[in-house]
């Protein structure tokens, strides 16, 4: 999964689609869906006694977008981004940007080493 919650990203397709970056708030569907922050917003009707409106009315909700229209925001290119995966020098996985090859941040913690293990 290369998108997780709290990122940036930049949505490409859509009504939605501007190249400034959004944060994901919740990511859905074994990482097939993703909630964006001011995207996909809808309206929900709800009867009186609702939980979350206990007077009734409209709702003004986001909705999940497919996780193939967003891309990874990189601050060094200022753009949507294509995503790897690579082992830092001190066994850590981590995200790197495709196009500047910056960290995007850790996956994984760093691994002890085979010689320290014996």
């Amino acid at each position: 999964m290369k998108i997780r919650r709290g990122d940036s990203v930049v949505i490409t397709t859509g009504e939605d689609a501007a190249q400034a970056p959004r944060r994901v708030t919740q990511v859905l569907d074994g990482g097939r869906k993703v909630v964006v922050e001011g995207a996909n917003r809808v309206l929900k009707h709800v009867r009186r006694g609702h939980p979350k409106s206990p007077q009734g009315g409209r709702l003004n909700l986001e909705m999940p977008i497919d996780s193939s229209n967003v891309m990874l925001y990189c601050g060094a290119c200022s753009r949507g981004v294509r995503v790897g995966y690579r082992y830092s020098d001190d066994g850590a996985k981590e995200r790197f940007c495709r196009s500047c090859s910056q960290s995007l941040g850790a996956v994984s913690p760093a691994k002890e080493s085979r010689a320290a293990k014996s």
